[in-house]
């Protein structure tokens, strides 16, 4: 498990007789960039606040930085960075001030968060908007600035959810140009989600495995992969959801979902 940044086994999140996340099986190796792909609904988010302790599974274990997410919150918090879709920022603040909070939230000396900032902005393009207040930015301004406030302690594992929706073509093609960077000065580990399966499938990224070096969990002879939440209809048509590597795609599997879902 040393070697490995994520690690699921069975996890599943229910709500009632709706099941969000069902069985799902991953293996994330240290400074990889390990994208999961799915549609809207699939899970994706819920399978990240799990990963991120901000959701208690219903079923299963899952190990984050080498701590159970159950067991030891605190321990996985302190390794891991979290940009959610929604950046949570106040418009008022300006862009230097939140980059601070987050630094002393995390419990760093005012030198810490000095040098912190000072090597945040070397990795993310944020340059001069740092001192204008964020009700000035544009979307892919917040977003990059989220990004970065995610980076201040200096996480092991990233974790990026949706971080392309919504943005145009040039601020889609910056984020992931910052991805790549913090993955290739950092070695950081990146997990993150996508509905778009050319993002997924996008052989630049470091650390993503092409076809036939797929390293997951094995059922019932098939490789589990992330990259999507995939499933197999099990008996009586349930939908059991396996985790499926980007770029590994079945043409011969169909996406489903459970019943009553969208």
């Amino acid at each position: 498990m040393d070697e490995l940044a994520v690690q699921t086994e069975g996890l599943a999140k229910a709500y009632g007789d709706v099941h969000a996340v069902d069985g799902v099986d991953l293996e994330v190796e240290r400074g990889e960039i390990y994208g999961f792909l799915g549609p809207n609904g699939a899970g994706k988010t819920t399978v990240i606040r799990m990963l991120s302790t901000l959701l208690a599974p219903t079923s299963g274990r899952a190990w984050v930085a080498g701590h159970n997410v159950v067991k030891h919150p605190d321990e996985v918090r302190l390794r891991i960075g979290l940009a959610l879709q929604e950046a949570a920022l106040d418009d008022k603040q300006t862009g230097i001030e939140i980059l601070r909070l987050q630094g002393r939230l995390y419990g760093l000396r005012r030198s810490e968060i000095d040098a912190r900032v000072k090597a945040i902005t070397s990795l993310v393009d944020i340059g001069e908007a740092l001192g204008r207040r964020i009700g000035t930015y544009s979307g892919g301004m917040k977003r990059r600035l989220d990004l970065a406030a995610a980076l201040v302690h200096n996480p092991e594992v990233l974790f990026l959810d949706e971080p392309t929706t919504g943005l145009d073509p040039v601020s889609r093609t910056r984020v992931w140009e910052e991805v790549r960077h913090l993955n290739e000065r950092l070695g950081m580990t990146i997990f993150l989600t996508t509905q778009y399966l050319q993002e997924a499938d996008n052989r630049r990224l470091p650390g993503h495995h092409q076809p036939g070096q797929d390293r997951g969990r094995r059922d019932a002879g098939r490789p589990e992969a992330a990259g999507g939440v995939g499933c197999d209809r099990g008996p009586g048509g349930g939908c059991r959801r396996r985790a499926r590597r980007a770029g590994l795609e079945d043409p011969g599997r169909r996406e489903c979902r459970a019943p009553g879902r969208r």
